[in-house]
């Protein structure tokens, strides 16, 4: 146990001719040396395996005193690292209990009554990386995206269900109309039904339609997303808001692919396929009883986990020029526009709270009102570079709202402003200690430390 990196690298990037080829997993598994589950084991076969009493786990334990996702294992170019997951009795690495903590092998890590010791063997598992720097509208050279591109490429043709997750900005709904795009279904409908948009009486009613007279105002029959998805797919955003009194009748959607209207005794067969997106942790929404673990193991058929921009600095400059090139296309060839070397430092420097969606809006506006045709610093980073301002007590709420966006993206600028605005306040509050503000705020640690690192705020420890 050690709480700096592994000796050696758990994941490494193999380059062909200066371009990374494919990642290099070794060889590692989890034995149960002590408890309900002795003797069971789990081969380590990609960068993140999760351990507890849920079946959603990669491990699952019979222990009662374990949490539903206790704990997790992470392969990276440091080494492998422990994370505990918020559990209920805490994780132990030897005799001390963790929150996380880089691990060798010999490593015993206690769960419950349960011991489970970290093992290495000789050898590597080969993870594939897409030769492209692209899929559909999906951008990026990055290793992290041409891994998610290699995913894509296979996982698009087959009907397998589909979870994606990610920060707000990151390109969820492109991943699913990608998906869409290179699947057999490329003909028939895509439905994009944001669960977070809908008034939370009507959900079940836009989701799966409703007869006449069903309630008050339904004066017609209304077919649901499901319905008018038929033949093609559906895209859930935001599936995470869905009620949970709610989530059983999804469920038996993806089990027997038919639905009931609201209102109705009829089961209509649909034939769609299903793609989810959140940006909240699902797993964790599981462990709270938030969340139907039911429902995630199915929805999670394939997950995907899109990285923010700022884990991935380096396809700043593709993005950008794929937006030019856009922005040329509209406006005609004579409006091509350039970005200063300076300018393109800053925009790599940025940590892009909004990620690609933020990104977007700034060149979009910074082409719009730019002098000339190269981009300057002045004209890229005056609205990318602001820090969201606190919104002070006795201000105008309106001056927080940006005219000219989407109502989703402006109702996320406020909640950014706010959001970050409420972190640092808190920490300040409770002298950077995270355990004490997730306390005070009634979030996890977990969900804390991460919108912490989203806005760029320093937490000073435990």
């Amino acid at each position: 146990m050690s709480t700096d990196p592994g000796e050696k690298p758990a994941l490494t990037t193999i380059f062909a001719d200066e371009r990374a080829h494919k990642r290099r997993l070794k060889k590692a598994r989890l034995v149960v040396v002590e408890g309900p589950d002795k003797g069971k084991d789990l081969a380590i076969e990609r960068e993140r395996v999760t351990v507890g009493r849920s079946v959603i786990c990669d491990l699952v334990l019979g222990d009662k005193a374990v949490s539903g996702t206790h704990f997790e294992v992470i392969a990276s170019e440091r080494g492998f690292l422990l994370r505990d997951l918020d559990s209920r009795n805490g994780t132990f690495a030897g005799d001390l209990k963790v929150r996380e903590v880089w691990i060798k092998p010999g490593t015993v890590i206690r769960a419950g009554q349960s011991h489970v010791r970290f093992e290495t063997a000789e050898g590597s598992i080969d993870i594939e990386l897409s030769d492209k720097d692209r899929f559909h509208e999906l951008i990026g050279a990055s290793v992290k995206m041409r891994e998610i591109f290699a995913i894509l490429e296979k996982a698009s043709p087959t009907e397998l269900t589909m979870l994606v997750r990610g920060e707000t900005g990151t390109g969820k709904e492109l991943v699913a109309r990608a998906i869409h795009r290179s699947s057999r279904r490329a003909s028939g409908p895509l439905v994009v039904q944001d669960c977070s948009a809908i008034p939370q009486n009507l959900v079940e009613s836009t989701l799966f339609g409703h007869e006449r007279g069903a309630f008050t105002g339904a004066t017609d029959r209304q077919r649901g997303s499901f319905e008018q998805a038929d033949g093609g797919t559906i895209f859930l955003d935001e599936l995470g808001e869905l009620d949970l009194a709610l989530q059983p009748k999804l469920l038996r959607v993806l089990e027997n692919r038919e639905i009931k209207r609201v209102g109705g005794d009829r089961p209509i067969p649909v034939n769609v396929r299903v793609i989810a997106a959140t940006n909240r942790d699902l797993r964790q929404m599981v462990n709270e009883g938030k969340f139907r673990e039911d429902l995630y193991y199915r929805l999670s058929v394939v997950a995907i986990e899109l990285p923010p921009l700022r884990e991935r600095p380096e396809d700043v400059p593709l993005i950008v020029e794929h937006l030019l090139e856009d922005i040329a296309g509209r406006q005609g060839a004579r409006s091509r526009f350039t970005v200063e070397a300076s300018a393109m430092a800053r925009l790599r420097g940025y940590p892009w709270p909004g990620n690609v969606r933020e990104l977007k809006n700034t060149v979009e506006r910074a082409a719009s009102l730019a002098d000339s045709a190269e981009l300057t610093v002045r004209d890229l980073m005056p609205s990318s570079q602001k820090t969201p301002q606190v919104m002070v007590r006795g201000a105008n709420p309106e001056q927080y709202v940006e005219e000219g966006l989407p109502f989703k993206e402006a109702k996320q600028k406020v909640l950014d402003v706010f959001e970050a605005a409420y972190l640092k306040a808190l920490l300040d509050k409770h002298g950077g200690n995270v355990t004490r503000s997730a306390n005070a705020a009634g979030l996890t640690r977990y969900h804390l430390r991460e919108l912490a690192k989203r806005y760029g705020i320093r937490d000073g420890g435990e």
